[in-house]
């Protein structure tokens, strides 16, 4: 008589939970980075595009939040000294970039007041910034 024993499955190891558990720790990473990323402009409500793209050099941060108060690098500041402050943070730079985040909901009228200081400052490189569009 002859006697059939089970089978014994070689231990082997599972590679599917192995793979969720790093793109779960990727996600985590990334999301800890882009959360710890510096920000020198003012929390305004940005217009929205579906073009844009996160600007990686910051120098100079002018901000213009709802109620059309003018901060530089967070440092509040009046239209009339806003060219003196920013000729006066130009001159640490060589070639200073302008990051202008305003508010959607500002005049364009105000829009236009605060890019003329900024050009009567010298600086010509200028980026208005936006979040970026829901794409459905």
């Amino acid at each position: 008589m002859k006697i059939h024993l089970p089978e014994i499955n070689k231990p082997r190891i599972e590679m599917l939970p192995l793979i969720d558990v790093v793109f779960l720790l990727l996600v985590v990473f990334i999301y800890t980075m882009i959360s710890m990323a510096v920000h020198k402009g003012m929390p305004v409500s940005l217009p929205e595009s579906s073009a844009v793209k996160p600007e990686k050099n910051i120098v100079l941060a002018v901000t213009i939040n709802k109620d059309s108060q003018i901060f530089v690098n967070k440092e509040k500041v009046d239209l009339e000294h806003l060219t003196i402050i920013l000729e006066e943070q130009a001159k640490k730079e060589k070639k200073p970039d302008v990051l202008l985040f305003a508010d959607k909901s500002i005049s364009y009228q105000t829009l236009f007041k605060i890019l003329d200081r900024i050009k009567m400052a010298g600086l010509n490189q200028i980026s208005l910034q936006a979040d970026p569009e829901d794409q459905i």
